[in-house]
């Protein structure tokens, strides 16, 4: 991996975690008890625990993805940034880029 390729790397790093941090600031406020004496409907009020529940879901992705991209910051400039968690191999830019987070080289991934 090229020091140019480590630059573009490193600022979608941080692009993605400020971006991820707006995100869950969102979510948390999504997420924040029904009070049980608004005056909305019976079907309002399932719909509102229905999303309620989805955002609570999307909160825990988002937290788990952010301590991810927080790790690989932290590793960006270890000698084996870059390299498959699982078998060792470099892991393509093109998916550092899309996937920052990622650990695992594509073929890995596929494999689960």
């Amino acid at each position: 991996m090229t020091a140019s390729e480590k630059d573009q790397i490193r600022q979608k790093l941080i692009d993605t975690i400020d971006k991820t941090q707006k995100e869950i600031i969102e979510l948390q406020e999504l997420t924040q008890p029904i009070a049980p004496d608004s005056a909305i409907g019976r079907i309002s009020r399932m719909d509102a625990i229905n999303n309620k529940s989805v955002n609570e879901a999307g909160l825990r992705k988002s937290k788990t993805k952010l301590e991810k991209l927080q790790k690989s910051l932290s590793r960006i400039d270890e000698e084996d940034f870059g390299r498959c968690s699982r078998c060792g191999q470099e892991i393509q830019v093109g998916r550092m880029l899309f996937m920052p987070e990622s650990s695992w080289c594509i073929a890995c991934a596929r494999k689960g």
